[in-house]
């Protein structure tokens, strides 16, 4: 009786979904990295985001599964599993451009104030370090413009058009983008 109450509570059926997702990792990660295989579908990736959290509580210092991690949550929308595992992964390797970079972004896009502005802040350290790197411009641009800061964004912005080719069809949305701060 009790095996029985056991396996239909749901217990049993989720320690199984763990072991499968465990398993189905290795095969799960060669996939997401693989330019040339099939993407993974939601569920898929759900299950990637549970393996690779398995993994990493025995390879705690893994800075790229937390990484892997941190996108993983970020494409699942889930805020928490992306902010936690870039800042395990940033604070394993502060100067790895991937993990601070990842890490500002997660903060950004918080509904909480305070993350929006430790994230700020951590692109205009990135942006004083590089600020030839586009991606960390478009972020820094747009954070600063979320937090109304819009010169600042409108800087970013023209440093942007300062690096892009003439014909690069980012400009036109980075003009319109200044235009609107400007108006601001």
């Amino acid at each position: 009786v009790a095996a029985i109450s056991y396996s239909q509570t749901g217990s049993y059926q989720q320690v199984r979904a763990w072991q499968q997702a465990t398993a189905q990792t290795p095969g799960l990660l060669a996939r997401a990295l693989d330019p040339q295989a099939q993407p993974l579908n939601e569920e898929e990736m759900a299950r990637l985001a549970l393996g690779l959290r398995t993994r990493l509580q025995n390879d705690a210092g893994n800075v790229e599964g937390w990484l892997m991690l941190g996108r993983t949550g970020m494409v699942l929308g889930n805020a928490g599993t992306a902010t936690g595992a870039y800042a395990n992964a940033y604070r394993l390797d502060p100067k790895n451009r991937d993990a601070a970079l990842g890490y500002a972004e997660a903060l950004t896009r918080s509904s909480d104030p305070e993350d929006n502005r430790r994230g700020g802040e951590l692109l205009r350290r990135l942006v004083s370090r590089d600020h030839t790197d586009i991606r960390v411009l478009s972020l820094y641009a747009f954070s600063a413009f979320e937090q109304q800061r819009f010169g600042e964004a409108v800087a970013a912005w023209e440093m942007m058009l300062k690096l892009l080719p003439a014909g690069d069809a980012r400009r036109a949305v980075i003009e319109r983008s200044i235009r609107l701060a400007q108006e601001k």
